[in-house]
């Protein structure tokens, strides 16, 4: 079967990236990762821990749930929704 998750647009991958690292911290999943007390004010500070590769590939993060890293997936899902129904409607 093929893979059909691409991204649609590559250019938005920071962008996306930058989101999830500030909706993580809004939830506290990587604060206590990363000394404690990261928030959304150094949220995009969070890409740059561990070199090159940032959150991810470079820092094990086995003790989030698959259900706080779904929560952080759904809600960049309804922030972008949300965006989307306000460029339409505006």
């Amino acid at each position: 079967m093929a893979r059909t998750n691409r991204t649609v647009v590559p250019e938005s991958r920071a962008m996306l990236k930058q989101m999830q690292y500030e909706i993580a911290a809004e939830f506290g999943l990587y604060g206590a990762s990363y000394g404690g007390g990261a928030d959304t004010e150094f949220a995009s500070e969070l890409g740059a821990l561990g070199g090159t590769g940032g959150i991810g590939r470079s820092q094990y993060l086995g003790h989030i749930t698959s259900r706080d890293n779904g929560s952080v997936g759904g809600e960049i899902t309804k922030r972008l929704v949300k965006q989307a129904e306000q460029s339409l409607f505006t």
